[in-house]
């Protein structure tokens, strides 16, 4: 008797897991710390690494490709079109920089020797991200043992950057730039994770993100209090009560239009959610925290994946030396960021906040208010056939229920969906002990083989499961 696709698949992995390790292994010793300028040079031996390992594997286009002003790290591209002309494309999104790391730090071994271990392979970038930007090497050989096939099911593109640890601060241009070929009917993301080592999921979702900077000035320079206080605005005060006017007494925000066009939770999302094995006192001991709050009327992890906010990242004015100095300050400031949900435009966020600002402005303080550059936020419904192809490919390798979850952080595959109008989907496999950016950063092994069975899976079911609509309706669509 034949064996089934699914055993020509794990067979096929567990034939192939040894030189597939010893692979990322390889490529984990490579320091690509893009943060660090002395490691430019590793950057971009890490982006000809894996460049000439997806040439190995099949894909006939691989190239490495500057950011648009030419001064950023590379990225790598690669393509490997399916043999039908009318099966899906999909992208695939990672990164191949990673965070510093340096034995003092609080490593148990070199953080860039891999070293393997009760089943864990530990390693800066074993999990973030090179481990479950590799697992797609396998997982599309895998693929191709199983269905006998010459290339795969679907128009297979990877963009793999090297500034994803450094903010990203080329990827929407060179994403601009490079529209063309990049174009896709889907977009998936493997630079994320599951809830637990036994419990499945697929995020479907990660907010967006704006920041600002606020300066108050008042006198021209520190004035003597009992002089002068009580009788010209004082900047630091003004800087504390609009802290106190940012949110009312349910912890919402208070700047008009802030709620407007969000997409709410719906029901099945929010049964969804509670039914995860979420332990509120041990997130709190994550947190270093003595209290869950937020938003009336939501629970924590809602809060945290599904209702924007705005935070006070940094207050400050004035002495701040010891003892006591009795001035009335020059100056005070503010740093505020806002988490965004879908449905929320950044930009119109950032003039609601300007205006709510200036409004609040007393006669003798001036101000002036500074943005950085924005990061939108992405979601895709639950009923979505790609997720639901992301899901059953998940299921099919972890022979379990698939749940759902969110991230409640920020990052650039909103920018993939915004500039090429195709929805977003996440394939990780990390877990939080893990340890992204952390000392002793792992990848499970197990889980690890699990992305590449999934991977394997996905791309046949997308193909036979899910029709792209035709360039007129996607058009329509994002109009």
């Amino acid at each position: 008797m034949s064996e089934t696709p699914d055993n020509v698949v794990r067979t096929y992995i567990d034939a192939h897991r040894a030189a597939f390790l010893g692979d990322l292994a390889e490529w984990l010793r490579i320091p690509s710390v893009s943060a660090q300028p002395e490691h430019a040079g590793d950057v971009r031996r890490s982006a000809e690494w894996l460049a000439a390992k997806l040439k190995e594997t099949g894909f006939p286009v691989t190239e490495i490709w500057e950011t648009a002003d030419g001064t950023g790290a590379p990225a790598v591209f690669a393509h490997w079109p399916a043999a039908d002309p009318a099966a899906p494309t999909v992208l695939v999104y990672g990164h191949h920089d990673v965070q510093p790391a340096a034995l003092e730090d609080g490593w148990h071994t070199d953080p860039f020797e891999p070293v393997v271990k009760d089943g864990r392979m530990y390693g800066r970038g074993a999990a973030d991200d090179k481990g479950q930007v590799f697992f797609h090497t396998l997982g599309v050989r895998a693929h191709l043992a199983a269905t006998g096939a010459e290339a795969p099911a679907v128009h297979l593109k990877l963009l793999i950057e090297g500034e994803e640890e450094s903010g990203s601060p080329n990827f929407r241009a060179l994403v601009e730039a490079r529209a063309a070929e990049l174009a896709a009917d889907v977009v998936i993301v493997s630079d994320t994770g599951m809830w637990s080592e036994t419990t499945p999921t697929v995020c479907t979702g990660m907010r967006g993100v704006a920041d600002c900077e606020i300066d108050f000035h008042g006198p021209d320079q520190d004035i003597h209090s009992g002089a002068f206080g009580g009788a010209v605005p004082n900047p630091a005060t003004v800087a504390a009560r609009l802290v106190a006017a940012l949110h009312d007494e349910d912890e919402r925000v208070t700047i008009p239009g802030f709620y407007d066009n969000i997409t709410e939770l719906t029901d099945a999302e929010r049964r969804l959610i509670s039914e995860l094995p979420f332990d509120e006192a041990e997130w709190l001991r994550t947190a270093k925290s003595h209290a869950a709050a937020g938003e009336a009327g939501y629970s924590t992890l809602e809060r945290v994946w599904a209702r924007p906010t705005a935070e006070v990242n940094g207050i400050g004015g004035g002495y701040q030396g010891p003892g006591g100095k009795t001035i009335v300050p020059a100056s005070a400031h503010l740093k505020l960021s806002f988490r965004l949900v879908s449905g929320q435009d950044p930009y119109e966020v950032e003039a609601a906040v300007r205006d709510w600002v200036a409004a609040r402005i007393p006669a003798g303080i001036r101000h002036s208010i500074t943005f950085g550059a924005p990061t939108r936020p992405c979601l895709t419904p639950l009923d979505h056939p790609a997720l639901q192809s992301v899901v059953r490919a998940m299921g099919r390798a972890f022979g379990q229920q698939v749940r759902f979850t969110r991230e409640g952080g920020s990052g650039p595959a909103a920018d993939l969906q915004d500039v090429l109008h195709a929805p977003v989907l996440f394939l990780g496999i990390s877990v939080p002990s893990d340890g992204w950016h952390s000392p002793n950063e792992k990848v499970e092994l197990d889980l690890l083989l699990k992305g590449v069975e999934t991977a394997a899976h996905l791309w046949g079911d997308l193909a036979a499961t899910w029709a792209p609509p035709t360039p007129a309706a996607a058009a329509a669509a994002t109009a």
